[in-house]
């Protein structure tokens, strides 16, 4: 699978300009970090290379085919998204929560059947979540949640898999689960694009990365891109980006105010 974004530029009604001539491209296999500052527009991005939201100039493609001209029912049993975390109500135990990811797959008035049910219990072991599967998503942890949403998006069994702030609302262990399952699954050939405020986790997961910054993007490989010089242009921040028993760390040391 091959994924381009070719010159992609957004523009909200009241002429805000939220990115411009953003290009990148994801193979099978391969994990790609979007870093960037609160308010750059990372999740309106992600939404775009969905066909949530309409592009002012540019196109995206899935080997070769425009997403808007695919099929929404062809498109989501290729493409997942994970959101953010957000509560809200449901009367949704986490089964059936995790369930709805397979709809793409057994049509919307289908009957889940025994092997739906057999995925979504690897899936929740995988995840640690078997424990949840019971209770309703209104009752479980904002962190529970997030894994949940993940959880959903790999039922759907896609071979590209969005993923946006994954490990945001989630402890360090958690973290560690969300970050384990986006390599396992990019090594057994799945094509992972995931948001993040952590320029260590791309350094340490991430094939390549893309920076929003004002004063456009950069793209490449991680290890050539995320330096000290392009922390400070993405956060305004000066660090010190060094290395702990083979994992690359980024340390944070003072204000910049170049953002």
């Amino acid at each position: 699978m091959i994924f381009n974004v070719n010159n992609v530029s957004f523009v909200y009604k009241k002429g805000n300009t939220v990115f411009d001539n953003v290009t990148f491209s994801a193979k099978s296999g391969e994990v790609v970090a979007l870093l960037g500052a609160n308010g750059s527009g990372k999740t309106t991005l992600l939404k775009c290379l969905m066909g949530y939201l309409p592009l002012q100039t540019g196109e995206i493609l899935l080997d070769g085919e425009n997403i808007v001209k695919i099929p929404p029912r062809r498109l989501w049993q290729r493409i997942s998204y994970v959101p953010q975390a957000r509560r809200f109500e449901s009367s949704l135990d986490v089964r059936n929560m995790i369930l709805l990811g397979c709809a793409s797959r057994i049509g919307v008035f289908s009957s889940p059947g025994e092997r739906e049910n057999q995925l979504v219990d690897e899936i929740a072991d995988r995840l640690g979540i078997a424990h949840l599967l019971d209770k309703k998503c209104s009752e479980i942890s904002g962190g529970e949640l997030q894994m949940t949403l993940i959880a959903r998006a790999l039922a759907s069994e896609p071979e590209l898999l969005i993923l946006d702030e994954p490990e945001s609302n989630l402890d360090f262990r958690n973290q560690l689960i969300v970050l384990d399952t986006v390599s396992s699954l990019a090594k057994d050939g799945m094509t992972c694009i995931l948001s993040t405020h952590y320029p260590d986790h791309a350094l340490n997961r991430a094939d390549k990365s893309l920076l929003l910054t004002k004063d456009g993007v950069i793209f490449g490989k991680t290890r050539e891109i995320v330096t000290r010089e392009n922390i400070r242009r993405v956060f305004g921040v000066d660090a010190v980006i060094g290395s702990v028993n083979g994992y690359s760390t980024v340390i944070p040391t003072k204000l910049n105010n170049m953002v």
